[in-house]
């Protein structure tokens, strides 16, 4: 049985490796959802980086995180393909993180909670972990003090690699808008960066933090699932 197990679970890593996305996908769609899973850990790097760039504060983006696969996960049979999933799943990100910032600024005086409860626990983030070096404080806090709509372009196309399709896809901006942004931001950042400018050690996700964000949004998945069967 065990055997078995680990068996499955290797194919199941396979299928993300050999870009078998849209398998795993329809598979999902037709009941196996513990490979959403593996779609939370592909994508939780880059859904973190670019939701840090919107909201800029790590410690409402776990929710706004789980809100995004919880809602990608309750659309994904109204995905037709048409696009990259990457960029439909990070349009989603971008709407939440957006809806995140306009409620906050309703609600200045007040904590603006997606539905994550807390638990009393310490969550370190990982750019707290990471500022061990004067260059990571640095190269942190210069991207951070980058106005959004140049950080987040920033962050999408130079520390997340995306091409300039799809970050037009994804923040609905014109090619030339995108490189404009991108150029204003590395200009704003080339006095204190410098030959630095694409060290991305302090944007990476964390191991625990992955985890956190996989098992949440499984957990709710399970939990709606079996109200599903109930009610049949």
């Amino acid at each position: 049985m065990h055997q078995e197990a680990t068996t499955q679970h290797s194919h199941n890593e396979d299928l993300l490796q050999h870009d078998k996305e849209e398998e795993i996908i329809k598979r999902i769609v037709d009941g196996d959802k513990n490979l959403y899973a593996l779609i939370i850990r592909k994508y939780n790097q880059r859904l973190y980086r670019i939701a840090v760039s919107i909201i800029n504060s790590e410690s409402e983006v776990q929710d706004v995180m789980q809100v995004t696969y919880i809602k990608a996960y309750e659309n994904l049979n109204q995905f037709k393909f048409q696009s990259g999933f990457s960029t439909w799943l990070t349009k989603i990100l971008i709407n939440e993180s957006l809806m995140y910032l306009k409620k906050l600024e309703q609600n200045p005086d007040g904590k603006f909670m997606t539905g994550r409860k807390q638990d009393g626990t310490d969550h370190h983030t990982p750019l707290v972990k990471l500022l061990n070096s004067e260059l990571k404080n640095i190269l942190e806090l210069s991207v951070r003090n980058l106005p959004e709509k140049y950080r987040t372009v920033f962050i999408m196309r130079e520390i997340e690699c995306m091409t300039v399709a799809e970050t037009m896809a994804c923040l609905g901006l014109s090619e030339a808008n995108v490189k404009v942004r991108l150029n204003r931001a590395k200009v704003m950042l080339r006095n204190k960066l410098g030959e630095y400018l694409n060290d991305d050690d302090v944007f990476t996700l964390y191991k625990p933090i992955c985890n956190s964000i996989v098992d949440h949004v499984m957990t709710e998945i399970t939990v709606e699932k079996q109200l599903e069967d109930f009610a049949k």
